[in-house]
């Protein structure tokens, strides 16, 4: 806006955000950025490009009720130092940002410095997120493969076997078993962390609902209750990070089953046990982990009924339900129910093993679906304020500010 002065010269007045001087100018990059993405996914699932649920029109965040974070970019100068610093000045446990400055963090940075320092790993995003009460930087990073000591080694291509079948259920965790019957692991003290600290969570939201709204009171009350949730998510994630270790580092080639869990949360009876267990982060953590370490999991068919097929003679229990925790078969074969399930996935995963190896054709397993380039992706290879492909990262790893 222009406003003159008595003297007739026009003067620039700034109207507005007056402190958006004061934010690092990739926030609101980097913000445009996802509002983009968000724009393009609502688009593609109105016209039926985009896979998965539908998606709505994206929502303006609101100051309160979710969670405040923006994200920052790692730009180095033109004399190639980075924006964003690990263990900078002579103080290990602290993180640098562009426009905010040192900030000292809890966790040990040590691996991170020595993985930068060898040119092993490169920061490339910093997201600040503000939950339970905490400031917490996760680092985005590019870090180079694992050493091949820690890699499963490479199969010959004639090689069909060693494929071990992994059955998720909610009294037993997981049940794990190759294909000639043999029960591999079995991982039945889960810890049920939201049904475990039920009663605690209960009794804070009680006391949040009987405080009054816009009291100090209130806000004290929901940082108690944000807290408890994110113990329980913590307490249910290192449980899956330990399982999925120990199954990644012994086992190259694994078969989970296709489980519909969006429809399975609809039975109200099981939709606590059954977000409790976490069977969604168990499979993606198996995927990524696997492919670090080069082995392979393969996802058999939602259709294939492991559990009622019997793994001596093949036959299908039509009359098998949920309540029956042993398999018996008209043959005379009986066996756990969930040792059965995994057999049954290992087996499925050798009789399909030419499928995992050679790709999809119109004259192979059916018709390939070919990706398809957005358009005038040929002229502008990146957007603005978007990242490059020379800078995606796939690692995250979070400090919590001190």
């Amino acid at each position: 806006m222009f406003s003159v002065e008595k003297s007739g010269l026009p003067e620039i007045q700034v109207t507005g955000l007056a402190w958006r001087h004061e934010v690092c100018q990739q926030v609101f990059e980097e913000a445009a950025v996802d509002c983009g993405r968000a724009l393009a996914a609502w688009s593609d699932s109105r016209s039926g490009r985009g896979a998965g649920m539908q998606v709505g029109f994206p929502k303006f965040k609101k100051k309160n009720g979710v969670t405040p974070s923006f994200r920052l970019r790692n730009r180095h100068s033109k004399r190639g130092v980075p924006s964003i610093r690990v263990g900078d000045g002579g103080r290990p446990r602290s993180v640098s940002l562009p426009g905010i400055g040192q900030l000292a963090v809890q966790d040990d940075t040590r691996r991170l410095r020595r993985m930068i320092a060898n040119g092993r790993a490169k920061i490339l995003f910093a997201t600040v997120t503000r939950q339970a009460g905490r400031w917490w930087i996760a680092l985005n990073i590019e870090a180079a493969n694992l050493h091949p000591a820690h890699m499963h080694s490479p199969r010959e291509p004639s090689d069909s076997g060693g494929w071990v079948g992994l059955d998720r259920g909610l009294s037993t965790f997981v049940v794990a078993a190759s294909e000639d019957g043999t029960e591999v692991a079995r991982i039945a003290d889960a810890p049920k962390a939201l049904a475990r600290r039920l009663g605690r969570q209960r009794r804070l939201s009680k006391s949040l609902s009987r405080k009054q709204k816009g009291s100090q009171n209130r806000k004290a009350a929901a940082a108690k209750l944000g807290r408890h949730h994110y113990r329980v998510a913590n307490a249910r994630r290192h449980f899956l990070h330990q399982v999925s270790n120990t199954l990644v580092k012994t086992h190259d080639r694994l078969v989970i089953e296709d489980l519909n869990v969006s429809g399975m949360l609809r039975n109200h009876r099981l939709a606590r046990a059954i977000s409790d267990a976490g069977w969604t982060d168990f499979a993606r953590m198996l995927k990524y982990k696997q492919q670090w370490r080069g082995g392979t999991v393969t996802v058999a068919d939602r259709w294939y009924a492991s559990s009622k097929l019997c793994s001596a003679c093949g036959l299908a229990n039509g009359e098998l339900t949920l309540a029956d925790r042993t398999f018996t078969c008209s043959c005379g074969y009986s066996v756990d129910r969930d040792l059965n399930a995994a057999i049954n996935l290992a087996r499925w995963g050798e009789a399909n093993y030419n499928c995992h190896l050679e790709p999809r054709t119109p004259k192979q397993r059916g018709r390939a679906t070919n990706a398809r380039r957005p358009d005038g992706a040929d002229r502008h290879p990146a957007c603005a304020g978007e990242t490059i492909r020379d800078e995606a990262g796939t690692n995250v790893h979070a400090a919590s500010v001190a």
